[in-house]
């Protein structure tokens, strides 16, 4: 008999892991603790498929910028003051990993990461039940001033350094590559290998397709423990039932950590909420998914209708809506895009979901060390959906006992 997997968490990246270890001929059961119909984190973000995103969260000067954010509070970055030992452990590490070494080390393997999960979602677009509008358009970083124009242009000179294609733009350039929308910048980079698509039709086609490729899913139902023997997990204990299994992947999410603890692994993550805004009938339509980057805001035509999305809120696992840090989205889009008005917000329901980020900006991707057939696939922080279908697949290989081609030493659970 193929051998059984367990997957808790039903987001991108446990979804990905099922689909792809279903299409290795493995069963699958998929454990999540919302109903079917959902709208977490891997719903209503901007879609983005990010080569160009080489970078991780933990860089030189970020906690300068982010302390110097704090003080706005439409800024795209905040940290809620609270009395918490795993935030000041959590921000110890990141402020460790802040350095230019990081950066260098980091930036193959998540070009490996990106690239190779690109190539998989060409694939998964082909093989879906329904179509994901996939858009392999590349990715605009929109700059209004010098500054950020300079230090896009040394982004795009590290990219071009790492295989990533990437050209610097002036204003005039700029229009005639996406003509559909009027800007008011100095310039931009763009990313030609980036892509985006429909997050929300991404997860309904890859539900569909893990139904009818037999998935059992238990919705409504959390992974609180495990029954160990020696070195192997025997099974995990649900709040519907006890599931017996070879293998055992968590990819919760947020709240991956309480059941990584469970499996010897400390694995410190700190949930950052984002904020997204749809306008259903938007003033101008880009064709090019872009960023603007002084404002740290993402912007993704999705059909007919144009997605605004931000903000890095570290605030716990609450849920709660800062109409102030969604008034920061709304007002930066009429300083980039000027036929648009803060108004055009007013009746939008704003979207909110839970990111999970490491201290280091990289994703908890791979084996345990205590137990043999235990994988973690979590922490992948803004790059969930980009790089979803390579986790998954990374996550079949290991459930098959291969090794991935990609060297995953930097992504070890058990690196704190």
């Amino acid at each position: 008999m193929a051998k059984h997997v367990a997957i808790a968490g039903g987001g991108i990246i446990g979804m990905c892991a099922a689909y792809s270890c279903l299409q290795r001929g493995l069963r699958v059961t998929l454990i999540d603790r919302n109903p079917p119909a959902r709208d977490g984190c891997s719903f209503g973000n901007a879609g983005m498929i990010v080569p160009s995103h080489f970078i991780p969260l933990a860089a030189p000067g970020m906690v300068a910028q982010g302390l110097k954010w704090m003080w706005n509070p439409e800024s795209p970055f905040y940290v809620k003051p609270r009395i918490s030992w795993d935030l000041l452990s959590w921000g110890w590490r990141f402020w460790r990993a802040s350095t230019k070494r990081h950066v260098e080390t980091s930036g193959p393997v998540l070009r490996d990461l990106h690239l190779a999960s690109r190539t998989c979602y060409e694939r998964m677009a082909d093989s879906l039940p329904q179509d994901i509008e996939l858009k392999r358009e590349g990715l605009l970083m929109l700059c209004k001033t010098q500054q950020a124009l300079d230090e896009e242009a040394h982004t795009a000179e590290a990219a071009r350094k790492l295989g990533i294609p990437a050209e610097v733009l002036d204003s005039t350039a700029t229009a005639k590559l996406d003509p559909n929308v009027r800007m008011d910048i100095l310039g931009a980079v763009y990313f030609p290998r980036d892509c985006h698509l429909s997050p929300q039709k991404l997860m309904a086609a890859l539900q569909s397709k893990l139904e009818a490729e037999g998935c059992r899913t238990l919705w409504n139902t959390e992974a609180t423990g495990f029954e160990t023997n020696g070195r192997r997990i025997n099974a995990v204990r649900t709040t519907s039932e006890t599931i017996e299994a070879d293998e055992f992947v968590v990819a919760g999410g947020s709240w991956s950590s309480a059941l990584a603890r469970l499996l010897g692994s400390k694995i410190p993550m700190q949930a950052g909420k984002g904020y997204s805004l749809t306008l259903a009938k938007p003033r101008q339509l880009p064709r090019i998914c872009s960023i603007f980057t002084e404002a740290r805001v993402a912007v993704t035509p999705m059909g007919d209708t144009l997605r605004f999305g931000g903000t890095m809120e570290i605030s716990g696992l609450s849920e709660a809506i800062d109409p102030v840090r969604v008034r920061g989205i709304a007002k930066s889009a009429p300083q980039y895009y000027p036929e648009f008005q803060i108004e055009d917000f007013a009746d939008v329901k704003p979207w909110v979901g839970l990111r999970p980020c490491s201290p280091d900006g990289l994703p908890y991707l791979g084996r345990t060390r205590r137990y043999e057939n235990a994988i973690l696939a979590t922490g992948h922080a803004m790059m969930g959906l980009s790089l979803g279908p390579i986790s998954g697949e990374i996550v079949s290989q290991l459930a098959m006992g291969e090794q991935p081609a990609i060297d995953l030493s930097k992504l070890d659970p058990d690196r704190y």
